[in-house]
């Protein structure tokens, strides 16, 4: 009689664990039959975080472009390779002697170690992003220097000079969010402009300010007033182009609507504005502004081991980079964390090196068979990433010796960063930690859920092409996060 209760017991535990995966695969089921979703690509999968076995699944292996949950592969590199104590340096040196008068008989070099967070937004207000150039000032006064003979020269040459990775749009790489990693940046590599709009519609705007200022910048204005509310403009304009033009609509009365574009060239405008700050502190800078690129010389330790070291600057750590880059979904930070596995593993700060890298790890922990990873942000249309992918990083991470940490980077749904607005007040409000990715015809999302009954479960949900609005498929896709969250 107790061996036959028990078999009933067990029978019922079983059955209970089945209809509870069977609602999220009915929930999928459901999904993809959706308005809207019929000639969609979708690609879904949920695993038991422990044992890795599959809960419910659509087309799993099914590749497609993600937009931001790409982020997870540059972030989760990044802490398993370098660390979350990492921190990129910066460095001065100076190539000639300093004479009785305190001239500086030669140039200095401003050597780029690939870190982001120098004068960024993220890590301190616009009064004060200068501040750290004051300080670097400082330092070659006390070192007696009081005048340049020679040039202030920028040198990212390390980091290499394509300016943007493989499968990024002409549309996208003069607005604020296609920004290109270089081995020197500043600024979070932005320029903000500021527009004053007419009131009456369709009357062409002005730019009244920029700032930075950047030298011999030209542009082609073709922004008109709109009873639009929001900032509808957009930049074009090629990385190390001087030339950029704007199109589209802002509102109307506006006296100082601010839109922002990426730098043309971050390696030349860090030494521009270097350059700017020794002349505000006293020292006369008598040379030119020049950088490595158009000089035609790449650095190396050799080269740099004739020089004289007198500044080290280490950036923000890796952990605070990864932190920033899920939690706001920062396609700069994200690029460089990426050239940096490529250059702490073999010298080589360029996208392609760190991709390479990246691949390379994570073909070692799980099935990487048709993945291809072709940036670091996501931004690429060419990236081909499935949902098993996404599974296999995530468990892969969770459950080794940084799980804990980087699960702690990902904004939580209802509660943080771009998932905030996620199933707020719903089942998975607070349960959910998760990278989120949106373009045009693409939305995705990738992360942990833990279930009421205290289980986690990892998941992915891509979705590349629909019909419907991107508000009416987040609700759809917020059933079945809610249905993982009550397992």
């Amino acid at each position: 009689m107790k061996l036959l209760s028990s078999i009933l017991f067990i029978s019922i535990l079983a059955v209970s664990s089945a209809i509870g995966q069977n609602k999220v695969q009915l929930s999928i089921d459901q999904f993809v039959h959706y308005q809207g979703l019929e000639q969609a690509s979708i690609s879904f999968q949920v695993l038991d975080l422990e044992t890795g076995k599959s809960v419910a699944s659509h087309d799993p292996n099914r590749t497609m472009a993600t937009a931001s949950t790409a982020k997870l592969f540059s972030t989760a590199t990044a802490l398993e390779i370098l660390g979350e104590n990492y921190r990129p340096k910066t460095r001065v040196y100076a190539d000639g002697d300093i004479d009785s008068t305190g001239a500086l008989m030669g140039n200095i070099w401003i050597r780029g170690g690939g870190d982001p967070s120098l004068g960024s937004k993220y890590f301190t207000n616009k009064s004060n992003r200068r501040d750290f150039l004051k300080t670097w000032a400082d330092s070659l006064l006390a070192e007696g220097i009081h005048a340049i003979n020679g040039s202030v020269i920028g040198d990212a040459s390390e980091f290499g000079y394509k300016g943007a990775p493989d499968g990024w749009s002409w549309v996208d790489m003069g607005n604020y969010y296609g920004a290109g990693p270089s081995g020197l940046s500043i600024f979070d590599n932005l320029v903000e402009f500021k527009f004053k709009v007419p009131n009456t519609l369709g009357a062409t705007s002005k730019i009244s300010s920029i700032s930075p200022a950047v030298p011999n910048m030209t542009f082609h204005n073709y922004v008109k007033s709109s009873s639009r509310t929001g900032d509808n403009a957009y930049f074009y304009g090629a990385p190390y182009s001087l030339d950029r033009f704007v199109t589209g609509e802002l509102p109307r009365g506006s006296s100082a609507f601010v839109v922002k574009g990426s730098l043309p060239d971050p390696e030349y405008q860090f030494a521009y504005e270097f350059a700017q700050v020794l002349q505000e502190k006293g020292i006369k800078v008598l040379g030119e502004i020049k950088t490595a690129r158009s000089m035609e010389v790449a650095s190396s330790n050799k080269t740099y081991a004739q020089r004289n070291l007198l500044i080290t600057h280490k950036g923000q750590s890796i952990g605070r980079l990864i932190d920033k880059t899920n939690e706001r979904s920062i396609n700069l930070f994200a690029e460089h964390l990426t050239c940096l596995v490529g250059y702490v593993k073999n010298g080589n700060g360029s996208t392609d090196s760190g991709l390479r890298e990246v691949e390379k790890y994570w073909a070692t922990k799980f099935t990487t068979t048709g993945m291809h990873v072709n940036d670091g942000s996501g931004l690429s249309r060419m990236n081909a990433i499935s949902a098993n992918h996404f599974t296999g990083l995530l468990r892969t991470v969770r459950n080794g010796k940084n799980g804990t940490r980087f699960n702690a980077s990902l904004p939580v749904a209802g509660v943080s960063g771009t998932m905030r607005n996620i199933c707020k007040g719903q089942s998975a409000h607070n349960r959910m930690s998760a990278k989120s990715g949106s373009m045009t015809r693409i939305k995705s999302y990738a992360g942990y859920i833990k279930s009421t009954s205290g289980k986690q479960y990892v998941f992915a949900l891509i979705v590349n092409n629909q019909s419907c609005s991107s508000r009416v498929l987040i609700n759809k896709m917020e059933v079945i996060f809610n249905k993982i969250a009550t397992l």
